[in-house]
């Protein structure tokens, strides 16, 4: 029995059946794009096509579709391994640390017949100057840019990828409760980010794209902060926000606290903030357009004066994710202009925050799923201010 008999698919996050249906759906969308194979480089792409995952995707890693060949798939040696156990790929390569990865991808191509495949330039974890040294070394001149033909059909997730994402919200569910409990005069945000981190694992949670942001006092009035020891005190504001990963699927969840009796300000912006994600949830149903669901909410943001605190996005699509972050926000926005229509099977985040910069941020957030007839919400954490 070979390596590959042993460890093959061991590790795999879903049966041989749904990559493969997943890697057909990719090559007729290269096909129709008039390309002859695709060069996948971002973790996300490549775990969607062939779940393959790991903490050390910071090397390059490529996998090719084409109709030449069967996938295969090009990973520095030391991943060998966990690309054998996690995919149930029968094409793996590695190069070793002192190859160019450059080089190695242009001869499996040359040996494949492939001769000018089509690039994901968007990915994150590949430099302007590999790209250059890849397209020297196959030697076709600039390769065309297949970028966004994988990301498309990820939008639309499949019963199992479901499955994957109501279990990562009953993850940030427990996390965000935990740090609720956790928010009390004298503890410190370290206090609060490790008691929403133990909940989240305890529950179930694999390792997040991004960590949990616990911001408090006038911190909370910055976006993206997080925990810096800082001790809680009366009359602070404090951000929660999480998200949990079952087999890299996100679900995230945000929550407003305040230490005391809250300023009329911060109650009024975060009652606009409720009346914002409520008119948002409730214009989601198949055949509604993305900007519509944003448009309702901003509306309702407008209307109350709130137009400078909000400026941005009510929601971004979730599903598979690696660090830096959470979303796919980079596939699909629920935003103005975005003429996309839901479909059952979608999945968002939406994150209905107002701020006073420098001074609080208040508001509360869902992800939901979009069903046949509406969506389906998948936390029951109230979401009105808790104020300990």
């Amino acid at each position: 029995m070979t390596e590959l008999d042993i460890l093959s698919g061991r590790e795999a996050a879903f049966a041989a059946g749904e990559f493969e249906r997943r890697q057909e759906l990719a090559l007729e969308s290269v096909r129709q794009a008039g390309h002859e194979a695709l060069i996948v480089t971002s973790p996300e792409n490549i775990y969607w096509l062939s779940g393959r995952q790991t903490a050390g995707y910071f090397a390059f890693q490529a996998l090719v579709l084409s109709e030449a060949a069967a996938p295969f798939l090009l990973v520095r040696q030391l991943e060998m391994a966990g690309s054998l156990a996690n995919t149930w790929l029968s094409d793996i390569h590695a190069y070793q640390d002192a190859d160019d990865p450059s080089a190695i991808l242009a001869g499996l191509l040359k040996q494949n017949g492939i001769r000018r495949p089509a690039l994901s330039r968007d990915g994150w974890f590949v430099s302007a100057g590999f790209l250059d040294r890849l397209e020297a070394a196959i030697g076709m001149g600039r390769l065309p840019d297949g970028s966004g033909l994988v990301e498309g059909l990820r939008a639309v997730k499949s019963e199992s990828e479901l499955d994957a994402i109501r279990l990562a919200a009953s993850y940030a569910e427990a996390g965000l409760r935990a740090g609720l409990d956790a928010c009390a005069p004298g503890s410190t945000e370290n206090t609060v980010a490790a008691a929403m981190l133990s909940a989240a694992v305890t529950a179930g949670s694999e390792t997040m794209a991004m960590e949990p942001l616990v911001s408090s006092g006038p911190r909370s009035g910055l976006p993206h902060m997080t925990w810096r020891r800082r001790v809680l005190e009366t009359g602070d504001p404090i951000f929660l926000e999480m998200a949990g990963s079952h087999a890299r699927y996100h679900s995230a969840l945000m929550r407003s606290v305040w230490m005391g009796n809250p300023p009329a300000e911060a109650q009024a912006m975060m009652d606009c903030a409720e009346r914002a994600l409520d008119a948002a949830l409730s214009t989601m149903r198949p055949g509604v357009s993305c900007a519509a669901v944003h448009d309702a909410a901003q509306a309702i943001i407008d209307a109350a004066g709130y137009h400078d605190a909000f400026r941005k996005r009510i929601g971004y699509s979730m599903g598979i994710a690696f660090a830096p972050d959470w979303g796919e926000g980079a596939i699909l926005s629920l935003f103005s202009n975005v003429g996309r229509v839901l479909e059952p099977g979608m999945v968002f985040h939406l994150p209905a925050t107002l701020r006073r910069y420098g001074h609080w941020t208040v508001g509360a957030s869902e992800t939901v799923i979009v069903t046949n007839t509406g969506i389906d919400i998948l936390s029951s954490l109230p979401r009105s201010l808790t104020v300990r």
